[in-house]
């Protein structure tokens, strides 16, 4: 388009040009043309519309819009078109003001044109993804980035910041996406191509065109929360009722390839090894191919709105048809194992399992039947064909179940009625007592399955042998006798787990007495005999007589053995406790000790003891009805409680001798001892000899506490009298002959006496180190004087000895008076104190010798004076 530009000279000055009529008429009529070609250019240009369907039609229309419009306004700027713009307006031509409007339109139209091209051209390149990208990956990648943009767009555009220019634009988009989605997805040839390409191309159409929803609504929430943008209330119907619709049938279409993929999961090698019939399996198969044909042969689109009915009749169609080859499939599959419902039996739950099939297959077909199109297309009569053959099989799947069951249930249940109540097992080999033996309900599963079964088929409807039904109806009965049964077996099985070997012997008459109870449901009486009830009160009755007498013997045992564990747990080496304060007893006061409480401990044990056989006799009383303490039935029950209190007395002796070997060990001193001097040796008081011997006669004594403990004689729990073996000789049988030969009691002994041996020696290596004082007691004071005396020794050797002795007077004061060792605490004050004497008598003696040499000295020095004197006078 180009304006016609003035042929006339322009040069002159507006003002004088705008006088001359002639020019002035010249250029209104260029005016009058311009005006009508940039109105005809707008008018054309304004009814132009987008040549396409997407929104890059959108895009191009605004870019020839400013193409055109910008050449037009190029033009109008032009100083030839300026010129004659001002000669007319100062001619005031009446032509100005109409050529001046439309000039003002072209400015808007292309200032409009030119603002939109430069926002759309934002979006150029996302729209290009969408159309052009190579797979649904681009596309949904693109969306929430094309999402923004058209966010930017509305903010800062002055043009698309408006419904009626958004909302086109974004149905284009819509648009496009769904052209996307529909080139991509094609029926004809979806359901040939690999099933996981096929699903995963369908996964992916149905993203995109969520995505597109998705974004949208993010993008809108985003801007009604920033709180400064305008809101987003665009027709939601324009622009997702398309995509949605879309994704509904591509959700369709993930559906079909699921369900063809699960029958063929389904219909593989392990199914035609299960049921052994491959050629049926194939046939399925082949059934299962042929769902997809309908979808292939559409003579409509099924991704039309338009089309909705039609495929919502093919899905349906589909539906019914998928629901008939499932069930078909779930009855093939599972026929020969069938689930049960919870509490079903066997036989009349798999009856309900088929029926529950019969009737989902059933309601499928109704619905089936009230669309008439699909019930008189060939494929619906196929169905229904299909549905028939199965309904049939089923029927003679049911048919065959309840005759085997009927037939089966006439034959066994009349041997079933015919068991014993009672029935037992062994449940220790070989067989040793009757603990081992366990009664148990001989009332078969099999018989009260078939009271369920009973109950279920005629719930069904099949007619159950009169047998069947009569014991249905007493399953009440049953179940109280059964009931009956097992708690009494319980309570007895119970009693039998709280006896011993001991008290099974003891028990032996009682328990034969019950068994003979017992017999008559063991041998004798039936699940169809009478008396059932009275055989269960006669049952319960000898268990609780039998279980007062069990409770009256473990009554006793109880108190026997709270008897045995005084006695075990009795401490036969009760220490004296320091005297003022810290005192320890000297050792033969400690071994005194030990002996006297000692002694009172065993009077205290045996009182105890001889109660013994009193309690024994109870026992005897209840259990054979005598008093006498030599029951023949109670025989091995005395020699138990013998053994028992044989082993009590010897752990007694172990656990006693153990502790006492421990104290012995232990660094905390139990008495004292003192060392003391004699000449010519430091010993012990008492020497290690005696507190040896003491020692030794301590275990004794502990060992032979098991002399007062009298043995009882052979059979019996009477104690054994006195054994006259010589006229004034009498042997008491006690358990001390058999305890002091037990080997862990030797063993401890000879311990005890080694760890004795072995502190002694070491208080005897210490007393050792006072032996360097030994020349204070060792030499002869007289004969050292003597010849010290003879030696008239000087003055300075009579200081050196007394410095030595007097040293070693106060060394000794240094040393300490007491050393614990162990059990023992040596006194060494004693020694001490004869040590500082011996040096005291030493100093005293060299005093003496000293006193004496000087007296000599100072005599003969006054002799020598005197005869000095003497000769002077003379």
């Amino acid at each position: 388009i180009k304006l016609e530009m003035p042929t006339i000279n322009l040069d002159r000055e507006a003002t004088a040009l705008a006088t001359v009529p002639e020019v002035v008429k010249a250029l209104e009529s260029y005016a009058v043309t311009w005006q009508k070609l940039i109105s005809t250019t707008l008018e054309e240009e304004l009814k132009k519309v987008p040549q396409g369907n997407g929104p890059l039609a959108e895009v191009d229309l605004w870019r020839e819009r400013n193409d055109a419009l910008s050449a037009l306004t190029e033009q109008t700027k032009l100083p030839e078109v300026q010129k004659v713009l001002e000669i007319l307006q100062e001619a005031e031509s009446e032509h100005i003001g109409d050529l001046q409007m439309v000039l003002s339109d072209l400015r808007k139209h292309h200032v409009e044109a030119l603002d939109n091209i430069k926002f759309l051209s934002t979006l150029e390149r996302h729209l290009k993804n969408l159309i052009y990208g190579t797979g649904f990956n681009v596309v949904l990648d693109t969306i929430p980035s094309l999402m923004n943009a058209l966010r930017m767009v509305w903010i800062i555009s002055r043009h698309y910041n408006k419904d009626e220019r958004m909302v086109p634009l974004m149905e284009r988009i819509a648009w496009e996406i769904s052209t996307r989605v529909y080139k991509v997805v094609d029926l004809r040839t979806l359901f040939k191509e690999d099933r996981a390409a096929a699903k995963k191309k369908i996964a992916e159409a149905k993203s995109t065109l969520e995505q597109w929803k998705k974004c949208y609504f993010a993008v809108r929430a985003q801007i009604e929360a920033s709180g400064r943008e305008q809101h987003w209330e665009f027709d939601r119907k324009r622009l997702f009722e398309k995509t949605d619709y879309m994704t509904s049938v591509c959700q369709d279409l993930y559906d079909i390839l699921q369900i063809i993929e699960e029958f063929h999961n389904v219909f593989g090698p392990e199914l035609k090894a299960v049921t052994g019939d491959p050629k049926r399996i194939d046939d399925l198969v082949r059934a299962v191919n042929g769902l997809t044909n309908p979808m292939e042969e559409l003579t409509f689109d099924p991704f039309s709105i338009e089309s909705a009915h039609d495929w919502k009749l093919i899905m349906e169609e589909f539906k019914e048809e998928v629901s008939v080859e499932n069930i078909k499939q779930i009855f093939v599959k599972n026929f020969k194992d069938p689930p049960l419902y919870k509490n079903h039996p066997p036989v009349a739950g798999a009856i309900y399992w088929s029926r529950s099939l019969f009737y989902r297959i059933k309601q499928t077909i109704i619905r089936f039947q009230e669309v008439e199109e699909l019930l008189a297309s060939e494929r619906g009569r196929e169905v229904k064909q299909i549905y028939l053959q199965v309904a049939k099989r089923m029927k003679e799947y049911e048919d065959q179940k309840y005759h085997q069951w009927r037939d089966g249930t006439e034959q066994i249940l009349p041997l079933l009625l015919k068991n014993t109540l009672l029935t037992s097992s062994v449940t220790e080999k070989p067989f040793t007592t009757k603990k081992s033996v366990r009664f148990v309900v001989n009332f078969s599963p099999i018989l009260q399955e078939i009271i369920i079964e009973t109950k279920y088929m005629e719930q069904l409807g099949f007619p159950v042998p009169d047998i069947a039904r009569y014991v249905a109806l007493q399953e009440d009965k049953y179940l109280r006798y059964i009931n009956g049964l097992k708690n009494m077996l319980d309570r007895y099985h119970k009693l039998m787990g709280t006896l011993n070997e001991a008290e099974t012997k003891l028990l032996d008459d009682h328990i034969q007495e019950l068994w003979r109870i017992f017999k008559s449901g063991h041998r004798r009486l039936k699940w169809n005999s009478l008396g059932i009830g009275d055989f269960i009160v006669r049952c319960t009755q000898a268990i609780r007589k039998f279980e007062s007498l069990v409770h009256h013997i473990h009554n006793n045992s109880e108190y026997i053995s709270n008897t045995l564990l005084f006695i075990e747990s009795t401490n036969l080496f009760k220490f004296p406790l320091p005297k003022n304060g810290d005192e320890l007893p000297k050792a033969k006061e400690f071994f005194e000790y030990l002996k006297c409480e000692r002694a009172k401990d065993v009077t205290h044990m045996v009182r105890k003891y001889s109660a013994i056989p009193q309690l024994l006799m109870k026992v005897e009383g209840r259990v054979a009805n005598t008093n006498s303490g030599k029951s023949p039935k109670l025989t091995s029950y005395y020699a138990h409680w013998e053994n028992r209190i044989y082993q009590v007395l010897t752990q007694l002796i172990v656990k006693n001798l153990q502790a006492f070997n421990a104290a012995i060990l232990a660094n905390v001193p139990l008495f004292q001892t003192e060392a003391i001097f004699s000449v010519p040796e430091i010993i012990l008081q008492p020497n290690a000899s005696e507190i040896d011997k003491m020692t030794l006669q301590c275990i004794r004594d502990c060992v032979e506490v098991t002399k007062h403990f009298v043995r009882w004689m052979h059979g019996t729990c009477i104690e054994c009298p006195p054994q006259h073996v010589k006229e004034d000789e009498a042997i008491t049988f006690s358990f001390y002959s058999d305890i002091s030969q037990n080997p862990l009691i030797i063993e401890q002994a000879v311990l005890i006496t080694q760890n004795v041996h072995k502190l002694l020696a070491s208080l005897s290596k210490y007393l050792k180190q006072w032996k360097r004082y030994h020349l204070l007691w060792k030499l002869d004071k007289g004969i050292v004087m003597e010849r010290l005396a003879a030696e008239k020794p000087a003055c300075i050797t009579f200081d050196e000895e007394l410095q030595f002795y007097m040293k070693v007077a106060q060394e000794v004061t240094q040393q300490p008076s007491i050393k614990d060792e162990q059990c023992i605490r040596l006194q060494l004050a004693p020694l001490v104190c004869a040590v500082q004497e011996n040096a005291r008598g030493w100093v005293i003696s060299l005093g003496k010798l000293l006193n004496e040499s000087a007296r000599e000295e100072l005599f003969s020095l006054q002799e020598e004076i005197q005869v000095g004197v003497l000769s002077s006078c003379c």
